[in-house]
């Protein structure tokens, strides 16, 4: 774990400092930052980037202020960057089945574009949204950790997996403080109700990624780390444990306690984890320590 984040200075990564911060959103009309957006309006002061003023980005002007710009103009970029202390990077192309030339435009020279207006600007941090995809090449039984090397699936992956080591350069070498979160499937609570269960080790409900990203935002002494944003669900297809750890997530929502395909199996309860905390129908404890006689 030690070789996937690094910090400002010694002592807890988890210290918050949760003040007004201004943030930059880019992508600020999409999925993720409308709910963003929304949700988290009252917390921050919001610079909402998109690409164009259309229905999606009026929509959201009355979260914060609304300004249009393309990751390609990187002069504009470092203008829109002045004055921000965070820029939640989450502009780019999110289809796994991009073709390279959409993957260099959107999502290398738009990321590379990000860091260094962020860094031009004076920024405190960048939040990147990185993918589960920057991983998705290992087995499918492997549960993945932020300290092992990544191995993406498709090309999509190959351009998070370029942003996440841009990343780190530009917080080891450039001074500029980067967080790269591995996001899930996102999708609602009333989407994973009817989603198939392929989905059930990927899933990262709405308000469990929106207090990860806030988590981050609000985080001190972080240099740079990678954290892995899904909900709290039985079985994991990626390692929550340093975000848990590090900036304190506390996910809510679990897969197997929403999509009724599963939920009616009590899989949180009944799937053992072979230990002596495990507990029969009943609630009582099936084995005791052997240690109890000599502690008392």
């Amino acid at each position: 774990m030690s070789h996937s984040f690094s910090a400002t200075e010694t002592g807890a990564l988890a210290q918050s400092n949760p003040i007004r911060r201004r943030v930059l959103v880019t992508g600020g009309a999409g999925n993720i930052g409308s709910y963003f957006a929304e949700h988290s309006h009252s917390k921050y002061d919001l610079r909402l980037m998109v690409q164009e003023i259309d229905d999606d980005a009026r929509a959201v002007e009355k979260y914060g202020e609304v300004v249009a710009c393309d990751l390609a103009d990187l002069e504009k970029l470092k203008q829109i960057c002045e004055g921000i202390d965070t820029v939640l990077h989450l502009a780019g192309n999110p289809s796994p089945s991009q073709t390279w030339s959409s993957v260099i435009e959107n999502n290398i020279t738009g990321t590379y574009h990000t860091y260094v207006a962020a860094k031009s600007a004076g920024c405190r941090r960048v939040i990147f949204a990185s993918s589960i995809h920057a991983v998705s090449g290992y087995p499918k039984d492997v549960q993945v950790k932020t300290s092992e090397p990544v191995n993406p699936g498709d090309l999509y992956g190959v351009s998070k997996c370029f942003g996440e080591a841009l990343g780190r350069y530009m917080a080891e070498q450039e001074g500029l403080s980067v967080i790269a979160l591995r996001i899930g499937a996102f999708q609602p609570r009333s989407s994973a109700e009817k989603m198939d269960v392929g989905m059930m080790d990927a899933w990262v409900s709405q308000r469990d990624l929106n207090q990860l990203i806030e988590k981050c935002i609000d985080a001190e002494n972080v240099k740079f780390a990678i954290f892995h944003g899904l909900s709290d669900n039985r079985f994991k297809r990626l390692d929550i444990s340093d975000a848990r750890e590090l900036v304190g997530y506390a996910p809510q929502d679990d897969f197997t306690q929403v999509n009724p395909l599963v939920k009616d199996l009590n899989l949180s309860e009944k799937v053992s984890a072979h230990s002596i905390q495990d507990s029969n129908d009943s609630g009582k404890h099936e084995q005791s320590s052997g240690i109890r006689e000599e502690v008392g």
